[in-house]
Parts: C-alpha cells; structure tokens; sequence
C-alpha cells in the first residue's frame, strides 16, 4: 500500500491543471462527506425547533420507531403514520445520498444549467429539472415574502410572459422564435411585472404582481403589513406609487424622471438589484413563468447569504431546502401555475 509521501511524489510529477484537479476532488470528498452529518444534526435541530411534532398532521404524541437506512424513524400516535427528519421535505423519497443533493446544490449556486448539473452530479437532465424545482419550492417557502422598514426603495421589473417547455398543442398563442422580443411596444400583457422593495439593511421583498401594468391596489396586495408604519418611501414618478403611499398614509420621496437622488433618497440600489437580477437570468435562456417566481427566491437567497464561504452556503440551501414541509410530487409539476402575490 502505498505511503502519504510517495503519494505526494506522485503528485509532484503532475502538471499544475491535474495538481489542481486533485485539489478539488479531496477537497469535495472531505468537505461534502463531512457536511452530511452536519446537514441531518441541523434539519433536525431547526425544523423541530419548538419541538418534535409529526410531519403528516403536526401531532405531538409521538415516539421513536427504529431507523432504516441509518435515518432515526417515529411513529406518530394519532394518525399512525411513520416519518423521518426529512419527511415533506426537498430530499424526501430521493434514491440518491446526500451528498449528491450537496453536490447538486453547489452546481446551482454556481449558477449551471440543468443539463450541465446532471453532467456533474452524473443524474438524468429530468430528474435535475425535478431536483432544481424541488429545491426551490422549498426554499420560496424558507424565505416566505418577508418585510421591510427604514429608507425603503421600491421599483418594478419586468419579463417577458414565456411558455417554455409547453407543447405547442397546448398553447395559448403562436410560439416566439428563439430570440424574439414581445410584438406589442412598452408594457402589454405579454410582460410579467415583479414588484421589488428593498431596505438600507438589505431586507427584500421580490414577487410576481400581475401582467401588464400594476395599479395602486396590487401594490396593496403585496406591502400591506410588509412596510414598517415610519418607513420612508422613495420610488420613481409613477402614479400608482402616489396613490399607494397616500393610501397607507406613508413619507413618499419621489425621483423624477432625470434626476438619480435627493440627499439620502434614491433608488439606486434597487436599480443595480435589477440589472444584477436581468443579467443573472440571462445565464437560463429563458425561464417559464410558472417557474419565475422560484428564481426570484434562488436569486434573493444568493443575496441575503451572499457574505458566507461556499462551504458553508452549500450546505445552508441544502439544510434550508430541508426545512420547510413542502414536497412536490413529480406528478405535480405539470399542474403548476404562475403564482402572483
């Protein structure tokens, strides 16, 4: 059997690309191996926090029913159905390891392709579709809508309305050809507006509003109860962001056209949220409005957990994916509609 030293000869004699190569390899089989127990110990701890309670109908008489597949298994006292840590969970009924679905994560927070994270991970281009959504309708449920206070910037984005991945037999209109823009100039319903708030202590809100043009009274729908009472608004000329703030009876600093700021308010930061936002879904070629809502949220976790190292980020989407009860059955996905605020 070969020794450490001769080992490190070997690899001496390598060029700097294999050396390198090596590097990342141990460095993911130490890393990925060691992050499983860790991911288990921390689903567990958090998901349970307020303690343990069946997965099915949130009982709390419960016991331990031996373990399969070294998982720790309960028995639930009311409804008598078994579950794990992972039950309803992204991960849940996988055949694959964990540290496939930690490998997979790190795929996706390097912003692959589907079919480019089934290379890697060495899994079918469907079931990286299944995993990529199954993940992210956990962790859209994980960071909920959320709220906002302070100096808050408020603006809109747009994208086109797309139908990818539906057959044409069940299309609503004539496909676009790859690379073709909406037929009707300005705003029209072909275009999907997302409303965007965002706060000087980082704190987002991102969801889809409506087709077309929004109105004071979508924008109600979603930042009633989500802007704190003294907040400070500050948006672009738009009417409907008059109507809005008169009626929640909020400060209101508007931007006119032309001009970038007045002293502390602007909203340039939610200006470069957007072009960050257009130039990171451009890597997708297109994404489904069905699905839009999920990339919304990838792109909002990428932001708020922007200042970890990638170890530690990989196993937070994976450990943040666990913990919400949101398993999507396969047969499920071709059901999903858009969902608007």
């Amino acid at each position: 059997m070969a020794n450490v030293s001769s080992i490190l000869t070997e690899i001496q004699k390598l060029s700097l690309y294999q050396q390198k190569e090596i590097l990342s390899q141990l460095e993911e089989l130490l890393i990925l191996g060691s992050q499983v127990n860790e991911i288990t110990k921390d689903v567990k701890e958090i998901r349970f926090s307020k303690g343990k309670v069946c997965s099915h109908c949130s009982c709390e008489n419960i016991s331990r029913n031996g373990k399969y597949n070294n998982k720790q298994r309960y028995i639930c006292k009311n409804c008598g159905r078994t579950f794990t840590d992972f039950t309803n969970s992204a991960t849940y009924k996988s055949k694959k390891p964990l540290d496939k679905w930690l490998k997979y994560a790190k795929c996706m927070l390097n912003g692959y392709s589907i079919r480019k994270c089934a290379e890697i991970v060495e899994i079918n281009i469907a079931t990286s579709f299944f995993w990529r959504h199954k993940i992210l309708n956990c962790i859209s449920d994980f960071l909920g809508v959320g709220s906002v206070d302070g100096v808050v910037e408020a603006d809109e984005v747009f994208f086109a309305y797309s139908y990818k991945g539906t057959k044409p037999i069940n299309m609503p209109r004539p496909s676009r050809k790859r690379g073709k823009q909406v037929k009707k100039r300005g705003i029209s319903k072909e275009q999907v507006c997302v409303g965007t708030a965002l706060d000087r202590q980082g704190n987002l809100i991102i969801e889809l509003l409506c087709t077309g043009r929004m109105t004071s009274e979508e924008l109600k729908r979603l930042y009633t109860n989500r802007i704190g009472e003294d907040s400070i608004l500050c948006t672009d000329s738009h009417k409907s962001y008059m109507q809005f703030a008169e009626d929640m009876k909020l400060q209101h600093k508007r931007i006119k056209s032309g001009k970038h700021k007045e002293d502390i308010y602007h909203i340039q930061h939610i200006n470069s949220l957007h072009s960050n936002l257009k130039r990171w879904m451009s890597r997708f070629n297109g994404v489904s409005t069905k699905y839009l809502n999920n990339y919304m949220k990838w792109h909002k976790w990428l932001n708020t957990f922007s200042s970890e190292k990638e170890s530690i980020r990989v196993k937070n989407f994976i450990v943040h994916s666990n913990i919400s009860h949101n398993y999507t059955k396969i047969k499920e996905f071709k059901n999903i509609r858009p969902i608007f605020i």
